[in-house]
């Protein structure tokens, strides 16, 4: 015993020893890290992975920490590699300890289809990631890694239920938006199983969005919103004649132009004929352009040139594409399919799993 008490005492010197280690090279190689990871696209998916890691490794062991973080990873670039098949651009995935992980997408989808494409993506490479740890798991017969596919598989069950912002709830869209009246009810269910307050605050986010789209919008007039944009010009040409430039209370209604590309992009060109500037504005959305506004003026002096910024504040109203969901019913037919199959295709697995987890334990 005394042998076993030191062996033990030795592992546990060893791995501070090597915890220990690291820590210091990280403080003292800490900025050229940093660096290095700067000029990646991946730096802050590296960063937020290695956070995440560390913080379910104070909970779970390390073991398990690594596999469920590279889980998330498979999920994520699942996303990633349909959204690229579609000529999407995205971001790098971001992991957020004990929320998961997730990407965004710099241009919306112009349909249902596009959308449902992408979040399909997730839950299908992340099942083959699971699937790749239990073929290890039954070859190998290690613990670890059956529990490491069956929250792999448990996992992208869950992101299939027909909730926004889950990918369950936005295949949906491409086979038919009823699925989101059965994950308002069936989320109830799950939340009362799982008794997780993340997922009740999913489930009521839902809820509320789908009350604004579906009951509210339909009680109140149309509301003409607005956000400010804040181009940078250079006027350093008048600024040498002498013109008169506006001061920053300067406010007025800017003559504008609009228009979308071919990829649904919506673009607005601003007019300012006093000073001869032409600003064209990305929109965050599609929208119809109400009136566009000089709300003020910042003098920004630089040794190399004057600038000015222009304040302009855009009244928009936005815009319902009533197309957006028309999706060819051989399509509908399609993603329906592979949804349903997928989801039986993951519980089967679960359970499957969960009988090997048993025999182990017995």
């Amino acid at each position: 015993m005394q042998n076993e008490d030191k062996k033990t005492d030795s592992k546990s010197g060893s791995s501070k020893w090597y915890l220990g280690s690291a820590a210091a090279l990280l403080l003292l190689k800490g900025k050229s890290l940093l660096a290095l990871l700067k000029f990646s696209k991946f730096g802050g998916a590296l960063i937020s992975m290695a956070i995440t890691i560390s913080t379910y490794a104070i909970i779970y062991p390390w073991g398990f920490a690594v596999g469920f973080v590279l889980l998330l990873f498979v999920h994520e670039l699942g996303h990633v590699l349909a959204a690229k098949r579609k000529g999407i651009p995205v971001s790098a995935p971001l992991f957020i300890p004990f929320l998961g992980a997730l990407i965004t997408m710099k241009r919306q989808p112009l349909d249902a289809q596009t959308e449902a494409y992408v979040a399909m993506g997730g839950p299908l490479l992340g099942t083959v990631g699971a699937m790749a740890v239990y073929v290890g798991a039954y070859a190998t017969d290690i613990p670890l890694l059956y529990a490491l596919s069956y929250v792999g598989f448990f996992l992208n069950l869950i992101n299939l239920l027909p909730i926004h912002p889950l990918d369950g709830g936005r295949i949906s869209t491409a086979v038919t938006r009823w699925l989101w009246l059965v994950g308002l009810l069936g989320g109830i269910v799950v939340v009362v199983y799982l008794k997780s307050f993340l997922f009740f605050l999913i489930w009521a986010f839902f809820a509320y969005d789908l009350y604004r789209k579906y009951v509210k919008r339909n009680k109140e007039e149309v509301k003409v919103q607005s956000f400010l944009q804040k181009p940078l010009v250079n006027v350093q040409h008048l600024y040498e004649l002498g013109y008169p430039l506006p001061g920053p209370e300067h406010t007025r209604r800017l003559s504008f132009n609009t228009y979308s590309d071919l990829e649904g992009q919506q673009y607005v060109t601003v007019y300012m004929e006093s000073l001869d500037v032409e600003q064209t504005l990305l929109l965050p959305q599609q929208c119809l352009v109400q009136h566009v506004w000089l709300n003020g003026v910042e003098h920004i002096p630089t040794p190399d040139a004057y600038q000015l910024r222009l304040l302009c504040g855009i009244d928009y109203i936005q815009f319902e594409n009533d197309k957006y969901y028309e999706v060819p019913a051989s399509s509908r037919w399609k993603f329906g399919i592979g949804y349903l199959a997928l989801a039986v295709f993951l519980m089967g697995m679960m359970y499957v799993v969960h009988q090997h987890i048993g025999d182990i334990r017995l």
